[in-house]
């Protein structure tokens, strides 16, 4: 038996889940279903690991997707559970209505099932319009409060979206005219791709890569196409910043990493580790700079999200398999992190009433589990050991020093930089006087308890089956 029967099952749970959901009037019914829905997924999800890959013209699972499967299908479980209790709370002071609340949950779970679609997509058009739909389906969301500015974000998301839209599909129509002579209709299927690259023109697959990369890049938040990025996480409800920072970011970049592949299994286009690498080093270094300006708690983590993208893509153009081991262990620590200080910044901003960094102070003593959590968080994010950020972070220094010296320096110097910027803003939002009315946060920690043990386990002591997929990709990606 394959993992076709899973697969199909991850698939129609969150869109059957949809469905149901646009229609349920009841806030705690929806939000229960949504939770049940996202936790069917993860139990799905995590058959694969136990069930033999398989190709078919549309589907695929190998060795380079279940993991980011299962952790699409982790994430949007914690995140369901940390929605039930966001929400609630929204619907009870009046921002949302139950209107509102059954459209959110309805996108939810079709958010699932788009970002599930296109990790597990053989065929890349396919694969482009699954990302397209996730990606227009964010933007639905970040619009959500119905306010000048949530609107202005939506719009200025959908620009941009619309863009990279159209230069992904460009990429996607040029690698499929540079495959077309050698597998005829069968050029849009990223198994025969792969397995025939040697034969396709090489001056097409270099001008298809830069448009891939400019379209796709966009989605990973890269800079100078990342303006979407900050406006989207600032005004949207939290949940969606988290999946935007947890597991968007990530499909993109995965997607970008399967037509990699396919360029390095060319050997006569042009090595596309220099371009990621260039683009990569540039985000880093403009958004740790940006995070010292950043006035709004959510924008401020928006801003980390391009530096952890830029340091992830950064690890993959210097290739080799100890920096492609850092790079994939660096996007399933990020993801757990970044989403676990986003359910802690949701809490944060409901208790104090703002999203203002000037107004959130003294949170260790008047919202003690939210303030050391926050801390815990940052601390993580910021690559301090012995969480697994840290491990990750060591080993991308240490492969760009064995391989590129004077890059390792820019490097480090950035995550300096960045580390310093975050430093400075939890020590003003945990510590002094809280001041201000604010309410105390009935949240549950569970979601967040649980990411940050995660990240904690990966630093001290990785699973060894985990560490052994990691070492698996990285060669393949090599």
């Amino acid at each position: 038996m394959t993992a076709l029967p899973a697969v199909q099952a991850i698939l129609a749970l969150p869109l059957g889940a949809a469905a149901a959901l646009a229609f349920l009037p009841d806030y705690r019914l929806s939000a229960r279903l949504n939770v049940a829905a996202s936790f069917a997924t993860l139990a799905v999800a995590c058959s694969l690991f136990v069930l033999p890959g398989f190709a078919t013209p549309y589907l695929l699972i190998d060795d380079l997707n279940v993991v980011f499967v299962a952790l699409n299908a982790f994430v949007g479980f914690t995140t369901s559970v940390f929605s039930a209790s966001y929400i609630g709370h929204e619907l009870e002071t009046g921002r949302l209505t139950p209107r509102n609340l059954r459209f959110y949950h309805a996108m939810c779970q079709f958010l699932a099932f788009a970002m599930n679609l296109a990790l597990t997509a053989n065929n890349i058009g396919l694969m482009w319009a699954a990302l397209e739909i996730a990606t227009l389906t964010t933007v639905a969301m970040v619009g959500l409060y119905q306010t000048r500015e949530a609107i202005e974000a939506a719009w200025k998301y959908f620009i941009l979206a619309s863009v990279a839209i159209a230069l992904a599909l460009f990429g996607t129509i040029l690698i499929f005219m540079a495959a077309r002579p050698a597998l005829g209709e069968g050029g849009m299927i990223w198994t025969l791709l792969l397995r025939r690259a040697g034969d396709f023109d090489p001056a097409l697959l270099d001008l298809a890569f830069v448009f891939l990369m400019l379209g796709y890049g966009a989605k990973v938040g890269l800079v100078p196409l990342h303006a979407w990025l900050p406006d989207a996480h600032a005004e949207g409800p939290t949940p969606i910043s988290a999946v935007l920072s947890g597991l968007l970011l990530n499909v993109a970049l995965y997607i970008v990493l399967r037509f990699k592949l396919v360029i390095d299994a060319n050997g006569r286009a042009f090595a596309p580790g220099p371009l990621l690498a260039t683009l990569g080093l540039l985000s880093l270094l403009f958004a740790a700079f940006m995070l010292y300006r950043r006035r709004d708690v959510k924008r401020l983590f928006a801003f980390s999200s391009i530096e952890h993208m830029g340091l992830i893509v950064f690890a993959f153009g210097i290739g080799g398999p100890l920096a492609n081991f850092a790079g994939l262990l660096h996007m399933t620590m990020h993801s757990l992190t970044k989403s676990a200080i986003f359910f802690t910044v949701g809490h944060i901003a409901q208790a104090k009433g703002s999203q203002s960094i000037a107004d959130i102070r003294g949170l260790t003593v008047s919202q003690p589990w939210l303030g050391w959590t926050l801390l815990a968080g940052v601390f993580a994010i910021a690559g301090l050991p012995p969480m697994g950020v840290f491990t990750s972070e060591f080993l991308v220094v240490s492969s760009t020093f064995a391989r590129a010296p004077v890059l390792a320096l820019i490097l480090v110097f950035g995550l300096l930089v960045a580390f310093g910027a975050l430093l400075m803003h939890a020590q003003n939002m945990a510590f002094g006087d809280p001041g201000g009315p604010e309410i105390r946060s009935r949240a549950s920690p569970a979601p967040i308890v649980a990411h940050l043990s995660l990240v904690l386990l990966a630093g001290i002591y990785p699973p060894p089956p985990v560490v052994a997929w990691f070492e698996h990709v990285a060669a393949m990606l090599h």
